[in-house]
């Protein structure tokens, strides 16, 4: 519990400015935040697509049960949630338990990239299907609204659309999973068509009202248990902290001209706001320095199978039982989720998730940089 406790000396601000000057950022009052992205910030989406089941151990930190989530508890996006002082964002096509779309709605889906789906992908739900949600979503809050009162309390009003938060996390896949049929270059050489589909995305909301940008750029691919059991037999392959280096290469690659696509649009969108979040960077450090922040693991999945120093096993995903050799073996988590970093082989548990979120919260990792304005401070319950 090392980590957890001390994660609890944590806490940060939550502020965007605009792109020119701190005089242009803008109020701060969210009544709704839009998300889109992948498995890092799916709060159920993929789940109630009916794609996989997702068994326990997920869940079992916070939730108590699987929700959706692609951890052991909360998100990223969760904890951002929580500090500005607004609920959990419900899951586009979740329909059970009569969700409440009042506060925003999450798209987000796993396996999701921002080019579009092939026959071969892992969801069809690319960034740019998500934003035609996002707009068949809002023209039927718009039809509903104009039918009077009896729906007001479970959806946006109307002005939300233009003074909420669109936040985005995506891009992971669209990298990693080239490097099973491409070479580096080849991925590298594909990073300009991606960001050109993201910019589409970004400038069809721009277009229809969307005016307050939250962009993460992707993380240390390479320092994923998946990808250095698969890429990282070879120690010359590896960097300094063992993690794969053609991934990070490739990573580094896409977050600079995701940069510069932000700083771009920030010059051509006129009064919108576009906050880029170097989450690379926070996620690297903290591999790099983990005992530093009280964790005990950076590379070894807590639910998987076979043992340090990875812990995982792609034929034995997370929870589940599978034949390995002839024998029946269980992905089981570890006893303290809190001393590890990655949850799962792909994903972080809500420890490191909550640690991301505290780096993001001091403004250091963000352009433009945050102000001392308008504090929202994060508020972990472990």
């Amino acid at each position: 519990m090392r980590a957890a406790a001390a994660l609890l000396l944590a806490a940060g601000v939550l502020c965007l400015v605009g792109g020119r000057a701190a005089s242009a950022s803008p109020d701060f009052d969210y009544p709704a935040a839009f998300n889109f992205g992948d498995s890092n910030s799916d709060t159920g989406g993929r789940i109630a697509a009916g794609f996989e089941p997702m068994p326990p151990p997920y869940g079992s930190t916070f939730f108590g049960a699987p929700s959706g989530r692609f951890s052991d508890g909360r998100l990223i996006l969760d904890f951002l949630m929580d500090a500005m002082d607004m609920p959990f964002l419900n899951a586009y096509l979740d329909s059970l338990g009569a969700p409440n779309f009042r506060a925003g709605v999450n798209f987000a889906q796993a396996g999701c990239s921002i080019t579009p789906a092939s026959a071969t992908s892992v969801s069809p739900f690319s960034v740019g299907l998500q934003i035609k949600q996002f707009f068949a979503f809002k023209e039927k809050v718009i039809r509903l609204l104009s039918q009077g009162d009896r729906y007001r309390r479970y959806i946006p009003q109307l002005d939300y659309f233009s003074k909420g938060l669109y936040m985005f996390d995506i891009g992971q896949n669209d990298l990693a999973g080239q490097f099973y049929s491409r070479t580096e270059d080849q991925v590298i050489a594909s990073i300009p068509t991606i960001l050109s589909e993201f910019e589409t995305g970004l400038k069809a909301l721009y277009d229809q009202g969307a005016r307050k940008f939250w962009i993460h750029n992707t993380g240390p691919l390479g320092c994923l248990p998946q990808n250095i059991d698969l890429f990282g037999k070879d120690p010359t392959q590896l960097d300094e902290l063992h993690c794969v280096a053609k991934h990070n290469r490739a990573a580094k690659i896409f977050n600079l001209q995701l940069h510069a696509l932000c700083t771009k649009l920030r010059a051509q969108f006129s009064g919108a706001n576009i906050t880029y979040v170097d989450i690379y960077s926070i996620k690297y450090a903290l591999i790099g320095n983990y005992s530093r922040y009280g964790f005990e693991s950076p590379t070894e999945a807590c639910c998987g199978y076979g043992g340090p120093p990875l812990n995982y096993d792609g034929r034995v995903p997370c929870g589940q039982t599978k034949s390995v050799n002839g024998n029946l073996v269980t992905a089981k988590g570890c006893s303290d989720s809190t001393e590890y970093v990655n949850w799962d082989g792909i994903h972080y548990t809500e420890a490191a998730n909550f640690h991301v979120t505290s780096q993001i919260l001091t403004g250091k990792y963000s352009d433009p940089p945050f102000v001392d304005k308008m504090p929202f401070l994060i508020k972990p319950r472990f």
